[in-house]
């Protein structure tokens, strides 16, 4: 099966209005920003999808990727562990003024709570946020003599992320730290495109060096030279460009 789509807005064209979406990236790295604005211009032109659940790590920085989408009035809730990061001003205005709800999830929770839902496993228990507000209504549970709080899985309807190589079975690889979530997120949603550097034929990956197995994505598109967040906020980018 040829799992290769011929542009980025093919690629989100399916995503509907109400979606949860995990998307791939710690900050910049990883991010799959060609994607994000993919999907930015098809809410310009037709008005979706909007009120969607993002999960990432972080709220988004500046005026693109994550921030863009957010700004536009497509999120409707975040679920994340950074909502203030290097500039969260778009997140943080919409926040304050009552227009976007947020989750807030410890980092090596949210990371456990997608490997769970992608693994099968609904429910875990880890020491991390007892006695604070964010364990408020949750179970907890004495394991050797320490409370434990309940955490349940994370799933999402689609997942857009970031790789190195991506063959045409779907058989992905990561540059270095862009790794990140993405591999988690690839296992946890019904659906998963992937952004790829390089799309190279079937036997293209060495079998050993695959990290995602191609079981887990159901489209990649080929973004030769993508642009990196950091990058594009230095230069006080916006997307869409007014």
């Amino acid at each position: 099966m040829d799992k290769r789509v011929a542009n980025l807005a093919e690629a989100v064209a399916d995503i509907p209005d109400g979606a949860v979406l995990m998307i791939g990236g710690f900050g910049g790295s990883g991010a799959p920003i060609e994607l994000i604005h993919a999907l930015i211009d098809r809410f310009l032109a037709t008005g979706s999808p909007k009120d969607l659940t993002v999960i990432n790590n972080n709220a988004g920085n500046g005026h693109v990727g994550i921030a863009a989408l957010i700004e536009q009035g497509m999120v409707a809730r975040m679920i994340c562990s950074f909502p203030r990061s290097a500039d969260p001003r778009v997140f943080t205005e919409l926040y304050l003024a009552g227009k976007i709800e947020l989750e807030l999830v410890p980092q090596g929770t949210l990371a456990e709570r997608i490997r769970a839902g992608g693994a099968g496993i609904p429910a875990f228990y880890t020491p991390t946020s007892f006695g604070t507000d964010l364990a408020k209504g949750k179970p907890v549970a004495e394991f050797e003599g320490r409370p434990y709080v309940q955490e349940r899985w994370l799933k999402a309807d689609f997942a857009l992320i970031k790789a190195e190589l991506g063959d045409s079975y779907g058989n992905l690889t990561y540059r270095m730290a862009a790794r990140n979530f993405n591999p988690l997120m690839a296992m946890a949603a019904h659906r998963t495109i992937a952004q790829v550097s390089q799309a190279v034929p079937a036997g293209g990956i060495d079998p050993e060096a695959v990290i995602t197995p191609g079981i887990f994505v159901q489209g990649i598109v080929e973004v030769a030279n993508p642009q990196q967040e950091e990058i594009l906020n230095r230069a006080d980018a916006a997307y869409p460009e007014v």
